[in-house]
């Protein structure tokens, strides 16, 4: 009875939602539509590990902190912060007024008001071992064992470090560190990741797996615009799991979808110039927004098994790097969407991106030729045969690079495999010579610096890199609180790493969204998160 009860009332919530949203259709609709081709697998914050989920789970729970557009890291549930002197103690204040969403394990099943001692349940949570959560990286080996997170009363949060990190508040705004309702997540247990209970702008209607997702407005959410309305103005979103691009494009053609993301071989030249420009025929309909987008694409090399004594060498590595014609690639490959990887390994969008400061390599055959001659490979000769390692989707992009290394002598043979046995074969250091990408966590350089530090394994090191000099550098960065230190520890870092050439950057890629003209306020950064709480229609 009780669970024919549930569906009655979830029934007659979609029904309004729609019957709402139909109603107003002569004027402006007030649920939003989107598509999650990657499918969904939890909604409990503890497994926040993939876009899909990371989506999702930024419409129903809020953090300490969050990122504006231009990823800086704002209040949140925390209305302000300090951090102490010695860089070990992050001191949170907490508003007042936030709390969790109604449901019937909270007394009278109204939700309760958070609370600090409710962070340090989430976040105890994320580091405890029977839970499992693939968040437990954050806190790992970096806060103080013997008392982690603390709740100094009910509006002061402090969270304890065993040595300074320098970028853990950005770390903070990971939806893995929202905010979870003890009584809720502990009754429910693993079934917390359908039953999820937050204090976000949107709460859970219905959850069909591999069909739909409803979400209804929380009309007790705490966030106001600028002009101090309450947050959100929709009623509710409405998120479908169709697998197929192709599929997708069509029902954001037919107005089924309010927006896509990406590119798939499947539409992009039916919207999209070789150039990446929106093509004339779209530009009354649709709005095409691209912007950097915190992924970098790149070639690796094994530092350490390195069954090609050619790779060993520093010059062939430069002149791999000299050999590669990287705007060329993204104009005919990629519509011209991304910039080429003309730095380092931290792309545009960070405020640490400098190209003045970090120069790296431009397409120069000649110089490509002569680093061969200078390692005693002239035109490639004495090298051998060379594997690619990469996964079918990258086919077209990996092709055109062993053609263009044909073109100083150095011949290729391209090994297209599973992505998960490639990641395998990285791991196990299998791999010399392969294709990769590292799609930022948190907003902090140094997330892409980590992956050369010697004392982290694969991941994310996969190279295996190791220089004394650069662990040094990598280690004053983890300790200044001074923003100018940081970005020339950065660079330095960077700079060592061009020259070294365990890699070869090859593009900067591009946030790119498809959305129609009647959405407004559907801001995006380069995250690529989605936030529905501001979105209306006009």
């Amino acid at each position: 009875m009780i669970s024919l009860f549930k569906s009655s009332i979830y029934f007659v919530l979609i029904l309004n939602i729609f019957v709402a949203c139909q109603q107003k259709s002569k004027h402006k609709r007030d649920v939003f539509r989107m598509n999650i081709s990657a499918g969904l697998t939890s909604l409990d914050p503890a497994f926040s590990k993939d876009q899909a989920t990371m989506w999702c789970d930024n419409q129903i729970y809020n953090g300490l902190v969050q990122i504006d557009e231009q990823l800086r890291v704002q209040p949140c549930i925390a209305k302000r912060w300090e951090i102490s002197k010695d860089g070990l103690d992050y001191i949170f204040h907490l508003r007042d007024d936030v709390y969790f969403h109604d449901d019937e394990k909270f007394l009278n099943g109204k939700g309760r008001k958070v609370v600090a001692q409710d962070f340090v349940y989430s976040f105890n949570r994320l580091i405890d071992t029977t839970v499992a959560s693939t968040g437990a990286w954050l806190f790992n080996d970096k806060v103080d064992k013997s008392n982690p997170f603390e709740a100094k009363d009910d509006s002061t949060f402090i969270i304890h470090l065993k040595a300074p990190f320098q970028p853990m508040l950005g770390m903070l705004t990971l939806q893995y560190c929202s905010v979870v309702p003890k009584e809720v997540a502990d009754f429910y247990g693993k079934d917390f990741r359908s039953h999820p209970v937050g204090t976000g702008p949107f709460k859970l209607v219905r959850w069909e797996e591999g069909n739909v997702l409803v979400l209804t407005k929380n009309t007790n959410y705490f966030e106001r615009d600028a002009n101090g309305n309450k947050l959100p103005y929709l009623q509710g979103a409405r998120i479908s799991f169709i697998a197929d691009r192709g599929a997708e494009f069509l029902q954001f053609k037919q107005g089924k979808l309010d927006f896509i993301t990406g590119l798939d071989v499947s539409f992009k030249d039916q919207l999209l110039t070789i150039d990446g420009n929106l093509k004339p025929e779209w530009k009354d309909k649709i709005l095409f927004e691209k912007m950097p987008y915190l992924n970098t694409e790149y070639l690796g090399f094994s530092m350490a098994k390195q069954p090609f004594s050619a790779l060993k060498n520093k010059k062939v590595r430069q002149a791999i790097n000299y050999a590669i014609d990287k705007q060329k690639m993204l104009t005919y490959l990629r519509n011209g969407i991304g910039t080429a990887a003309t730095s380092g390994m931290i792309p545009k969008g960070f405020p640490s991106f400098d190209t003045s400061a970090v120069r790296g390599y431009r397409f120069n055959i000649e110089k490509a030729k002569q680093l061969l001659i200078e390692a005693g490979y002239p035109n490639g000769k004495g090298i051998g045969t060379i594997r690619i390692y990469s996964n079918p989707t990258y086919s077209d992009l990996i092709t055109n690079i062993a053609n263009e290394l044909g073109n100083i002598g150095i011949t290729c043979k391209i090994e297209n495999v599973p992505a998960s046995f490639l990641r395998q074969a990285m791991r196990k250091d299998e791999a010399a010579f392969f294709r990769a990408s590292w799609i930022g966590d948190y907003p902090d350089g140094e997330n892409y610096l980590a992956l050369f530090y010697s004392k982290n394994g694969a991941p994310p090191n996969y190279t295996f890199f190791k220089n004394a000099q650069y662990d040094n550098l990598y280690e004053q960065a983890m300790r200044t609180t001074n923003e100018k230190e940081k970005m020339s520890l950065y660079h330095a870092m960077e700079k060592i790493i061009l020259e070294e050439a365990p890699v070869v950057p090859l593009f900067y890629d591009e946030v790119v969204r498809f959305v129609h003209k009647n959405v407004v306020n559907f801001n995006a950064n380069a995250m690529n998160m989605v936030d529905l709480k501001e979105v209306q229609f006009k």
